[in-house]
C-alpha cells in the first residue's frame, strides 16, 4: 500500500541564499541547510512507497522582515514549486509560501498560486514575527481560505525569544511543539477556527503538545468563562499528520484524543534525513493497527484522499 506524503519540503539555492543573506546561517538552531534534489527525493519516495509528495518550505519561511522582499521571494519559490508539480504531476503536488505577517501580500498570493499556479494549498508558520495565528488582523486571510475551502499546512517554527529559552539546542526539538500548541491555542481561544470552518487545518507533528494539553487548555476555557466551542470539538475538525516520531507514543495519544478519521502521512524531508524518513516509514508499517483494523498506510492515505477531494 503506497503513500501519500503531505508534509514534504524543497529548497531553491536562491531562497537559501536570501535566508543566509537575512541572517538565518543555523535556521531554527539547526546546523545549517539540507541539500535537496528532486531526484534524491523521488528515488527516497520509491523506496518508501510514497506515491504523492506535497512539497512546501519549512521554516522560517520567506519573509525576513522586508514586506517587499517577502513577496517577490514568495512569489518565486512559489513558481518553483508549481514547476516542480508541473515536471512530476503524478508524483509532487505543491503548497504555497504566503509572507506573513503582510496579510495584502498573503492575500494576493494565495489568490496567485491557488488560481495561476493550480497550487493544492498553501503553507504559514506557526507564527509570523511573533504574531499567532488568531491575531485579528489576520482575518481577512483566513475568511478568503475558508471561501476556498483551502487546505493550510500550519508549519512550527522559532518562537520570540528562542535563543533565550533553548540553551543553543535545535528548537524543532521542542519548540517547534510547543509553538504548534501556543498557535492552536490561540486559533482555537479566538474563535478563528469557529469562525472559518471551511479552512481545512493540516497540524504537524501529531499535534506538537496539544494531545497532552488538551484537557488542560479546556479546564481553562470553561473555569475563566472564555467562550467558543469545546477545545475537544476543535481538535477534531482538525486534520494532524505524522511527521517525527509518531510511534510508539505520539500516534496513540492523538488516537486516544481526536480519533484517526483525519490522521495523514507526513515524512518532513529534506529536513528529517533520508535514513530517519526510513526509519519513519517502518515504524508506521510495523505498529499495531488503528482502533478500526486498519493498518497505518491505508488509513492515512485514505484519509489524505479524502481531504484533497
Amino acid at each position: 500500500m503506497t503513500l501519500i506524503d503531505l508534509h514534504s519540503h524543497f529548497l531553491t539555492p536562491s531562497y537559501v541564499e536570501a535566508a543566509r543573506s537575512a541572517g538565518h546561517t543555523s535556521p531554527d538552531g539547526m546546523p545549517g541547510w539540507p541539500d535537496w534534489d528532486p531526484a534524491r527525493h523521488l528515488a527516497l519516495m520509491d523506496e518508501c512507497g510514497i506515491t504523492t509528495s506535497l512539497l512546501s518550505v519549512s521554516s522560517p519561511g520567506t519573509h525576513f522582515g522586508d514586506d517587499r522582499a517577502a513577496r517577490r521571494l514568495s512569489r518565486e519559490v512559489n513558481e518553483a514549486g508549481a514547476s516542480l508539480r508541473a515536471d512530476h504531476p503524478d508524483r509532487f503536488g505543491h503548497l504555497a509560501s504566503l509572507p506573513l505577517p503582510d496579510v495584502d501580500g498573503a492575500l494576493a498570493e494565495a489568490v496567485h498560486a491557488l488560481d495561476e499556479l493550480g497550487s493544492d494549498g498553501v503553507t504559514v508558520e506557526t507564527n509570523a514575527h511573533g504574531r499567532y495565528l488568531g491575531d485579528p488582523a489576520f482575518a481577512p486571510l483566513w475568511a478568503e481560505l475558508d471561501r476556498r475551502r483551502t487546505v493550510v499546512l500550519v508549519h512550527p517554527t522559532s518562537p520570540p525569544h528562542a535563543a533565550e529559552l533553548t540553551a543553543g539546542r535545535p528548537r524543532p526539538m521542542l519548540e517547534f511543539v510547543f509553538d504548534t500548541a501556543r498557535t492552536y491555542t490561540d486559533l482555537m481561544l479566538s474563535g478563528t477556527l469557529t469562525r472559518f470552518p471551511g479552512v481545512r487545518w493540516i497540524t504537524t507533528h501529531c499535534g506538537g503538545a496539544l494531545p497532552a494539553l488538551a484537557d488542560r487548555i479546556e479546564l481553562f476555557r470553561t473555569a475563566f468563562g472564555d467562550g467558543g466551542a469545546p477545545v475537544p470539538d476543535q481538535l477534531r475538525s482538525l486534520w494532524f499528520d505524522t511527521a517525527g516520531t509518531p510511534f510508539p507514543h505520539q500516534v496513540p495519544a492523538l488516537e486516544r484524543t481526536v480519533g484517526v478519521e483525519r490522521l495523514v502521512y507526513g515524512s518532513d524531508s529534506c529536513w528529517t534525513p533520508a535514513a530517519a524518513v526510513r526509519a519513519q516509514v517502518a515504524s508506521l508499517d510495523t505498529a499495531p493497527p488503528a482502533a478500526d483494523g486498519r493498518g497505518w498506510r491505508e488509513l492515512t492515505t485514505a484519509n489524505a484522499r479524502r481531504l484533497l477531494g
